[in-house]
């Protein structure tokens, strides 16, 4: 909360610095556009970016058990499952929520993994998903890409000073430089929490930590 307030902060100082109230809506509606349409298809896209296959019980019965015992342990709708055809161990969760999610996993890591280290692999993605750790992300990659096309408008608009952009070539410096470099390592920093907060509450949904520290350490 501390970190998506600090780039809200952000947004607001860089917006008064060249654009003003104007300046920051226009970045702010473009940027929750595109997140917006990110939000509702992202899932679909990257699954098809990946060439993921759904699986089922029949095709793929040990990993589909796994991540149907674990929803259950999670307190999850069944997310469908999908594996990736691609040698390098990988996973990752998708979807808008809960009820719309997807957690894939490639044919490296049920190759290299033992059934408990998936397990722990499928608790932490199913993790991002209690969590809805798709929409914190969503809102946070908002205002950091509004960040940076508040950058943008300062180049292309210059640093004239005035009523609009008081504070001139200093304030579209400051926004084309230093503040998408900042925006991004806020960005970065809220992902590493969800990543850590995933990893404990992952632990907790597979019941043994250690099988996920294996697998991370893999």
């Amino acid at each position: 909360a501390i970190l998506m307030a600090g780039i809200l902060a952000l947004f607001a100082a860089v917006g008064g610095a060249i654009g003003g109230a104007q300046g920051m809506l226009i970045a702010f509606l473009l940027g929750a556009g595109m997140n917006f349409f990110a939000y509702w298809f992202s899932d679909k896209m990257v699954l098809r970016m990946h060439r993921a296959v759904e699986v089922d019980e029949a095709n793929a019965p040990e990993y589909f058990q796994i991540v149907r015992a674990l929803s259950d342990r999670a307190g999850l709708p069944m997310p469908r499952a999908y594996i990736i055809d691609n040698p390098q161990p990988n996973a990752f969760a998708t979807g808008r929520n809960p009820e719309n999610a997807a957690v894939a996993v490639t044919t490296g890591l049920l190759n290299r993994l033992t059934p408990e280290e998936v397990a722990g692999v499928v608790a932490h993605e199913l993790a991002h998903i209690r969590n809805r750790d798709t929409l914190t992300m969503t809102v946070t990659a908002t205002l950091a890409g509004a960040i940076s096309m508040l950058g943008n408008f300062a180049f292309f608009c210059g640093g004239s000073s005035g009523r609009g952009r008081p504070f001139g070539m200093f304030g579209a410096l400051f926004a084309l430089l230093v503040a998408p470099i900042a925006a991004l390592i806020v960005q970065t920093a809220i992902s590493r929490t969800r990543e850590y907060s995933a990893d404990r509450l992952g632990a907790e949904i597979v019941g043994n930590p250690l099988w996920l520290a294996s697998a991370l350490h893999k």
